[in-house]
């Protein structure tokens, strides 16, 4: 695909932004077992201290992850889907996805910092898990 994903999205934001936040509220749902409970509760903590606050940071954060996924975009082979493709590439696509929220903690508070890279790890096997759904929404958008 030549086009760029930037250009593809640019007069689409609000619907990308509603679409991965939807993505963002169904992988926390899909959440399992004890850890899946916490992350839950932390998760609905937040939205219930600061509403708007996922849509807002997605928002904010958007044309990073954009620039994260085009060289995914642009391998892409004709006719797959592009959740099927950032799936076969899950290690790259996640490790290029989680490079923008580490560039982000790194000028982050203190706590902030320390809360993140406690969950790190564990966040690597959520993008993964994340990640044919993030492909639907960018494709869909980029229709």
């Amino acid at each position: 695909m030549s086009d760029s994903l930037q250009s593809l999205l640019a007069d689409k934001r609000p619907a990308v932004v509603d679409d991965l936040v939807k993505v963002i509220d169904a992988e926390v749902a899909d959440q399992k077992g004890l850890s899946g409970a916490a992350v839950k509760a932390g998760y609905a903590t937040v939205q219930k201290v600061r509403p708007g606050v996922v849509a807002k940071a997605t928002d904010q954060l958007l044309p990073d992850f954009i620039g994260a996924l085009q060289s995914f975009w642009d391998t892409k082979p004709a006719g797959g889907a592009f959740g099927d493709h950032l799936a076969a590439n899950s290690e790259a696509a996640a490790e290029a996805l989680l490079t923008i929220t580490d560039d982000q903690v790194a000028s982050a508070k203190p706590a902030l910092a320390k809360a993140y890279n406690g969950l790190r790890g564990k966040a690597k096997e959520n993008v993964i898990a994340a990640l044919p759904r993030v492909g639907a929404a960018i494709e869909k958008n980029a229709s």
